[in-house]
C-alpha cells in the first residue's frame, strides 16, 4: 500500500472514533448534566529527505463543551442545578469525581447520593447530610444547605486546578486531578441542568462524518481495484 492509502486509513480510523463520540453525544440528549464532546484531530507530518513528505491526521484526543445548558424546574428539594461555571463533588469508588448532575437523594444514612448511590460532598470534601424527618430543606445560592432555618453544610463547587487535566470517565462524571475551590458559581434548588447537546447540530454532524467516511472507503476500493489490475496486468 502506498502513502496515499496508509494516510487514507488513519483518516479513517479516526472518523470512526469521531462516529462514536457523536453517537454517545447523540445517545445522551437527555441526560441530566451531560456534556457534550468533540474529537480533536492532530496533524502528524513525516519529512522526507528524497521524496514528498507525508501529512496523516491523528484522532488524539477529545475535547469537552462545558456551555451552559438550559435549566428545568423540577420542584424536586434535592434536585440541584450550577449556573455559571464549576461543578459537584462526589465520591465514587475510583477516587472523588466532578458532575454536573444535580439530582440526589438521601440514603438510609441520610447523606445526599446521586443515583448510582455516589456521595454528594461539601466545601470541605466531607459527605452532605439530612437528618432523617428534616422539614423545610432549604439551599441557598451560595450553597449553604438548611433544614427548619439551622445550616447542615455547604455544598461546595469545584474546578480543576488545570482545565487541560479535565477527561471524561463515564456517563456525567469526570476526573481533573488536582482540584480548587469555585466561588462564583450559584446553586440552584428544585432545578436540574439538562444535557447541553444540541439535537440537530449533532445529527448534521454525524451526516457529515458519515459521507466523509464514505468518501474514503470509495477512495481505498479504487484503490484496491487499481492494484489488483496492475497485479494481473503483470502476471499476464
Amino acid at each position: 500500500m502506498d502513502a496515499a492509502g496508509y494516510a487514507t486509513l488513519n483518516r479513517q480510523s479516526g472518523l470512526m472514533r469521531e462516529m462514536a463520540v457523536v453517537a454517545n453525544n447523540i445517545a445522551n440528549i437527555s441526560t441530566v448534566g451531560f456534556r457534550r464532546e468533540g474529537v480533536v484531530f492532530s496533524e502528524y507530518v513525516a519529512a522526507m529527505d528524497a521524496d514528498p513528505s507525508l501529512s496523516m491526521a491523528h484522532a488524539s484526543g477529545r475535547q469537552i463543551d462545558l456551555s451552559q445548558a438550559t435549566l428545568a424546574q423540577t420542584g424536586g428539594s434535592f434536585d440541584f442545578a450550577i449556573q455559571g461555571d464549576g461543578f459537584f463533588l462526589v465520591e465514587t469508588p475510583g477516587g472523588e469525581r466532578l458532575t454536573r448532575s444535580g439530582s440526589f437523594t438521601p440514603n438510609a444514612e441520610g447523606e445526599l447520593v446521586t443515583p448510582d448511590g455516589h456521595r454528594l460532598l461539601d466545601a470541605g470534601g466531607a459527605p452532605v447530610f439530612v437528618p432523617p424527618g428534616a422539614t423545610a430543606v432549604a439551599l441557598a445560592q451560595d450553597g449553604t444547605l438548611s433544614a427548619a432555618g439551622v445550616p447542615l453544610a455547604r455544598i461546595g463547587l469545584w474546578l480543576p486546578t488545570d482545565p487541560l487535566a479535565l477527561r471524561h470517565q463515564s456517563g456525567t462524571l469526570f476526573d481533573a486531578g488536582a482540584l480548587e475551590p469555585y466561588e462564583d458559581g450559584l446553586v440552584l434548588q428544585g432545578v436540574l441542568e439538562d444535557s447541553n447537546v444540541q439535537p440537530v447540530s449533532e445529527i448534521a454532524r454525524m451526516i457529515e462524518v458519515q459521507r466523509a467516511y464514505e468518501l474514503g472507503q470509495k477512495f481505498l476500493d479504487a484503490e484496491d481495484d487499481r492494484v489488483r489490475g496492475v497485479i494481473q496486468a503483470l502476471g499476464r
